[in-house]
């Protein structure tokens, strides 16, 4: 080949992908942030009100229980699977440990009621990820029968009667402030101190999933599980794992729930599966597995808050929530499909 022709070949321009729609690719949590800043700034615009810092307190305390579910099943999702029964494993842990704790040790220290907490959750985890490996079926499909199965061990075996009056060390955590200050309308706005209960949690997850071979093991079995279990990855260790994190997420989360609400009733939580889903995907997990930051799901869950608070400031009825945050999921997915045309 000639020089002429080598020169002449170089001057050629070679055809790039559009670098944005690249990126939005590789990130697709940053449609969400853009999608949250933009309401943010809409929302500020028609009512100051929503930007104060009482506003934003709120929402960052309505994030945390619903932040560490969505953790828990971003967990799943990045391997491929999905869970419903958090919510029946939250409400099962938080009603039995308060009951047991107000019954048999109320100044237990709320150190060790957090983690017998966790660990039980795990432990109904662990029920989850066997079932889903020896029983050989879809997870959706399992833990919607353990879903059932917990609720229903619960209410029959275990209590149905609201605990309005938590054990000490229970009551004060729920009240314990990280930081205090008086609003323009002299009303104390207070962000809890179990706040940092989710960001903890997130680098947990963030350093699990991204710094670990069990990380690194649950996207690969959510890119194909067939491949990921020929390369020497252990699928019955993986589905334990996965689900018994998951499993203590949950039951972090419902413990947090009662100690906030200052009550524990068996019957909570029921029907916010959706909107956890939801915020997962939002954040840029798909359902079919092996993708998906903790980033991107802090972020969809911060969506889904944001929205539903804005909702419910400008009067529009909670039934109209479900039908703004589907209208996002559908979003999120027709963005998906159309980005897999583009590879």
């Amino acid at each position: 080949m000639s020089a002429t022709h080598l020169t002449e070949s170089a001057a050629v321009p070679v055809a790039r992908p559009n670098s944005l729609l690249a990126l939005v690719r590789r990130r697709p949590e940053l449609i969400t942030l853009a999608l949250l800043v933009a309401i943010c700034v809409a929302v500020s615009i028609i009512n100051p009100a929503f930007l104060q810092p009482s506003s934003l307190v709120d929402i960052g305390r309505a994030s945390v229980v619903m932040g560490l579910f969505a953790l828990g099943v971003f967990i799943i999702l990045a391997a491929g699977g999905i869970d419903v029964s958090f919510t029946a494993i939250a409400a099962f842990t938080m009603y039995s440990m308060t009951l047991l704790v107000k019954n048999h040790w109320p100044d237990a220290p709320i150190a060790l009621v957090l983690v017998a907490a966790t660990a039980g959750g795990a432990l109904l985890g662990v029920v989850n990820g066997l079932l889903v490996h020896y029983l050989k079926v879809p997870s959706l499909i399992v833990t919607i029968g353990t879903q059932y199965l917990f609720r229903g061990i619960l209410l029959a075996f275990i209590g149905t009667v609201w605990i309005m009056s938590l054990p000490p060390t229970m009551g004060a955590f729920g009240r314990l402030p990280l930081f205090q200050f008086e609003s323009a309308d002299g009303r104390t706005i207070t962000l809890p101190f179990y706040f940092l209960v989710l960001p903890a949690a997130a680098l947990v997850t963030w350093w699990m999933l991204n710094r670990t071979l069990m990380g690194r093991a649950i996207f690969a079995i959510g890119g194909n599980a067939n491949v990921a279990e020929r390369l020497g990855y252990s699928l019955r260790t993986i589905h334990i794992f996965m689900f018994a994190y998951a499993g203590a997420l949950a039951g972090l989360a419902g413990i947090i729930h009662t100690a906030a609400n200052r009550q524990s009733n068996p019957f909570d939580l029921v029907g916010t599966e959706i909107n956890v889903i939801a915020a997962v995907v939002l954040g840029g997990a798909r359902i079919t597995g092996g993708t998906g930051t903790v980033i991107g799901t802090l972020l969809g869950v911060l969506l889904v808050v944001v929205v539903n608070s804005v909702l419910v400031m400008v009067g529009i009825p909670s039934t109209w929530q479900r039908v703004v945050v589907g209208g996002f999921i559908l979003l999120a997915a027709a963005f998906f499909v159309f980005c897999q045309k583009k590879n």
